[in-house]
């Protein structure tokens, strides 16, 4: 078994990934495709989840609970995030769904991105080709737009995120 080095910060958009997906079947070549992420590195993402117990060692499984409390306990301090300059993208954290029904702000974060139609400050992504796929899978952009209030946001923005994120990774589990 090889030697774990830490988590990548797209190791986090494939674990939510699989979660988005519910209880639909799916392989490695699928994440691969949908995610924009090569094929071998989905499998070595796979390696690091499962050596830090994140998901089961069939690789099929995400183990919803050990999620959620590295989400809680370590996404602020281990991928932080500072919001950058004014570019035109994908909004993003409490400016996306769905936090931003419930939060009024006159600061917007965005992924940057030459399709979005929303101007605010640049907030990088776990993964460059995250953006893309969000824009495929509307429970996969909640789920990525809700990380990154955790990465970014104040302490009513993340608490809000939890309950959220929360919320999915017990339907998720609840289809397993």
């Amino acid at each position: 078994m090889k030697a774990h080095r830490g988590m990548r910060p797209h190791d986090l958009a494939v674990l939510l990934k699989i979660v988005s997906l519910g209880g639909s079947d799916w392989t490695m070549k699928d994440l691969a495709y949908e995610l924009g992420i090569s094929a071998s590195e989905i499998s070595e993402s796979m390696n690091r989840s499962m050596i830090a117990g994140l998901i089961g060692a069939n690789k099929k499984r995400v183990n919803g609970l050990a999620l959620f409390d590295f989400l809680r306990s370590g996404l602020q301090y281990v991928f932080p995030q500072q919001p950058g300059p004014i570019v035109r993208g994908i909004p993003t954290a409490h400016s996306a769904p769905p936090l931003k029904k419930h939060i009024r702000s006159d600061e917007s974060f965005v992924w940057a991105h030459p399709n979005g139609n929303v101007r605010g400050q640049a907030i990088e992504p776990l993964h460059p080709k995250t953006p893309d796929a969000c824009l495929l899978d509307h429970n996969f952009y909640e789920l990525m737009a809700l990380s990154d209030a955790i990465r970014a946001g104040k302490a009513r923005e993340r608490q809000m995120a939890f309950n959220y994120i929360k919320k999915q990774i017990d339907n998720y589990l609840e289809i397993e």
